[in-house]
């Protein structure tokens, strides 16, 4: 999500994902080359020793204005290249130089839109402070990738540490702090809602 925050409990969702989360593609990628869950890490890790331009996998960026993202492309993309070669299989059995290629050519393709996207929509509502978070934010090239962009457009980049990129608990408690001390409350009977929107009540 791209998400426009004016002040606590103040959001435009300016785009969302159309399909697969970044996440998710991860992890979906790391389950076609046999790699296990949580795909992230371990993606990253072997992107560190391959080529991020071996293998030109697409970028969706869903036209010039779209702020949404799309990662089921690039996600079919790693399988029809792997079916293709007859490396459909663990990673096990296949040989550590391609396997890495592969990660770091997917990897590069994922953090080329979420970039993009976030410095494009930063330059056209004037925002000079950009927060990245969620799981994929522990991502290492993507903090380095993000850094460099926003420092380019004159932004100022904050990412939460390591430790909290990796499980939403911390997140959900610190707003249901700041909600109390607005003083919204709710009893214990009530239900969970899977989809509230942005700054819900």
């Amino acid at each position: 999500m791209l998400v426009l925050v004016e002040a606590p409990f103040r959001h435009t969702i300016l785009g969302e994902t159309r399909d697969d989360a970044a996440g998710e593609a991860f992890d979906k990628v790391a389950k076609m080359l046999g790699l296990g869950y949580p795909g992230g890490p371990v993606i990253e890790g072997l992107a560190r020793e391959g080529n991020p331009h071996a293998i030109d996998f697409p970028r969706a960026y869903l036209g010039r204005n779209s702020y949404d993202f799309s990662f089921s492309g690039v996600k079919t993309a790693v399988l029809y290249y792997l079916r293709n070669r007859g490396l459909a299989q663990p990673a096990g059995r296949m040989e550590r130089g391609p396997l890495a290629d592969i990660c770091a050519s997917f990897q590069a393709a994922v953090l080329d839109v979420l970039v993009t996207k976030t410095i494009n929509a930063a330059r056209e509502t004037g925002v000079r402070d950009l927060t990245v978070a969620g799981g994929v934010s522990a991502n290492s090239e993507l903090r380095g990738r993000m850094s460099r962009a926003a420092a380019l457009a004159g932004c100022r980049l904050m990412v939460p540490p390591l430790e909290y990129c990796m499980d939403n608990g911390a997140m959900i408690a610190y707003v249901g702090w700041m909600k109390l001390m607005r003083g919204v409350t709710s009893s214990l009977e009530c239900e969970a809602i899977a989809y509230l929107e942005i700054g819900g009540e």
